[in-house]
Parts: C-alpha cells; structure tokens; sequence
C-alpha cells in the first residue's frame, strides 16, 4: 500500500489521525476552515493558525469506483470505490477516502451498488493512522 506523503503543513493531520482523532486546519484569525493544510489563510492572508478537532461525520459528496488496471497492490482488491466525502461540522472540507465495512478492513469490503451519493458516514482509522469512511447505518 501507498504511505502517504508528510510535509511540514499537513504533518499535524497526520499526527492526530494517528491518534484516532480527524482534525482540519483552521484560521487562528478569522475562523475559516481549509483543507489541504497550508501555511497561510486564503481568506485573510494570515500565517497565524490551529487545528480544529471534528467530529468525524459526514456526507458522500461524490465517488468512483476503480477497475483494473491499476497499481499492483490495488489491482488484488479491485473493484473498489474512492469517495468525497464533505465533513458535517465543517461542510467547507471535503477528504478523500474509501467507505470501508470497517476501521483497517480492504479497499473491496463494501460492494460498489451499496455506495450512494448523499450517504451518511462515520470516519474510522486504520493502524497506521489513514482515514476511511464507514456507513453510519450498514
């Protein structure tokens, strides 16, 4: 499986995620909330900001599911979907993920016909600390 790629911006993201908790990025001046992490506020254009802690549900925005060919370790699991999702307390945010039958289980555990634009989810963390998305009602 792909890691994913850690700067300094986003390393708090990852951080937090590692301890079960989804955080996002927001102005320590004017309270705008942004996602991906980055050093200034497109808003106000200050430097000055914090983490918000959120509590995790949300939406499908959009998804796809993925066919072969893919990436070797991608292709064994395949068809498997990719979902938006956009955050509930945050509706601004939108993260990238996979709706999963739960926290660490494969790419290919919720069939494709299950997923739904408009479904309500539950974020859930793998070991390693990467998001994925469960349906609040299975």
């Amino acid at each position: 499986m792909l890691s994913p790629v850690i700067d300094p911006d986003g390393a708090p993201f990852w951080e937090y995620a590692g301890r079960g908790e989804l955080r996002v990025q927001a102005c320590a001046d004017c309270g705008e909330v942004r996602f991906p992490p980055r050093p200034c506020c497109p808003h106000c254009r200050s430097f000055a900001s914090e983490w918000r802690r959120t509590d995790g549900r949300g939406r499908i925005w959009s998804y796809v599911v993925a066919h072969p060919p893919l990436l070797p370790g991608y292709a064994e699991q395949a068809p498997y979907n990719v979902v938006l999702v956009e955050l509930a307390d945050a509706p601004r945010i939108r993260l990238v993920g996979n709706l999963v039958g739960g926290a660490g289980a494969a790419l290919d555990s919720v069939p494709a016909d299950r997923v739904r634009i408009g479904a309500r989810v539950q974020v859930v963390f793998r070991d390693d600390g990467l998001p994925q998305w469960v349906l609040e009602r299975p």
